[in-house]
C-alpha cells in the first residue's frame, strides 16, 4: 500500500470514531524510524483505546500489518506504529505535555546549522 492511501485509511478511522485535532506531522529526514506522524486525541481513555483499535482494524482490513503497538493497557496514549506512518493517539493532558507536534516541526536544516 502506498503511504498516502495509508494515510487516507488512517485518516478515515480517525474521523469514523471521532478522534480529534488530528495533525499530520511529515517527518521524513528528521526520523530514521517513520515518514509521518499522525497525532489526535482522544476524549476518555476508553475512546483513545477504541480509536486506536479501529485504525488497526482498517488497515488489518486493507492488508497492512501493524508493526507494533504500544500503551494498549494503559490509555492515556496508544501508539500504532504502521511502519511508513506512526499514530499516536492520546488524553488531551498527555497530548499537551509531551507537546509532539512542537517537538517534531524543527526543520532539520535548521537544527544542523545551529549545532
Amino acid at each position: 500500500m502506498q503511504t498516502d492511501q495509508l494515510i487516507n485509511l488512517v485518516q478515515g478511522a480517525l474521523d469514523d470514531m471521532k478522534a480529534r485535532d488530528v495533525v499530520l506531522l511529515d517527518v521524513t529526514g528528521k526520523s530514521s524510524v517513520t515518514d509521518y506522524m499522525m497525532v489526535a486525541s482522544g476524549t476518555s481513555k476508553r475512546h483513545v483505546m477504541s480509536v486506536a483499535q479501529e485504525v488497526m482494524d482498517k488497515v488489518k482490513e486493507a492488508g497492512v500489518q501493524p508493526v507494533g503497538v504500544e500503551g494498549q493497557e494503559v490509555g492515556d496514549w496508544v501508539l500504532v506504529d504502521l511502519g511508513d506512518v506512526v499514530v499516536h493517539v492520546m488524553m488531551p493532558d498527555a497530548r499537551s505535555f509531551y507537546d509532539i507536534e512542537r517537538l517534531w516541526s524543527f526543520d532539520a536544516d535548521d537544527e544542523a546549522k545551529t549545532h
